[in-house]
């Protein structure tokens, strides 16, 4: 079992990982296209540029819950660190599932941290806080050769104590209105 870092609230039933985790809708293929030429997932330490703080800023979107904020200065386009979680090829309704790779098959494999996951799940989308997004989503593969959905700066420098922001994307939010409006 992984250690969590000492910011990681208490409050959730939430797992801490530091690397990856294979649903068993993930087939075998998949996963070797995933992992990459060496086979081995890489183990992430515990990510020293953020910490994970209470949100209790009453017009902030999401007061009351968490958000992930740079525990240091960190410059434009840095790796701030990799989204981890529960990789999957199954149908999911989660607002921690993000699309990693599409197979030729059609296949769609994500990465869902609403169970388990690190640090990154705690990243808030830059809507009704700045005017726009100081980190992004960025897919490709780390040194050990997997495949990877990891989270930058953009391209101004991030001060310490900011809170780190990316856009969720249109689909994230047309979903849920398409759910809010069949509720």
């Amino acid at each position: 079992m992984a250690c969590k870092p000492s910011c990681w609230p208490n409050v959730l039933n939430v797992q801490y990982l530091d690397s990856s985790r294979y649903h068993s809708s993930v087939t075998a293929q998949i996963r070797s296209h995933i992992q990459g030429v060496q086979n081995r997932t890489s183990v992430q330490k515990h990510c020293s540029l953020v910490q994970i703080r209470s949100i209790s800023d009453a017009s902030h979107p999401v007061v009351g819950q968490y958000g992930l904020f740079a525990a240091r200065k960190i410059q434009p386009n840095t790796h701030i660190i990799d989204y981890v979680g529960e990789l999957h090829c199954d149908d999911r309704d989660s607002d921690y599932d993000l699309s990693l790779y599409r197979s030729q098959d059609g296949a769609n494999v994500g990465i869902d941290a609403s169970t388990m996951g690190n640090e990154a799940r705690f990243i808030n989308d830059y809507r009704g806080i700045r005017e726009r997004p100081n980190a992004i989503f960025v897919d490709g593969r780390s040194l050990k050769g997997e495949l990877r959905m990891s989270i930058w700066s953009a391209g101004q420098t991030i001060k310490k104590g900011d809170e780190i922001l990316v856009s969720y994307g249109k689909g994230w939010w047309s979903a849920r209105q398409e759910s809010n409006r069949m509720q």
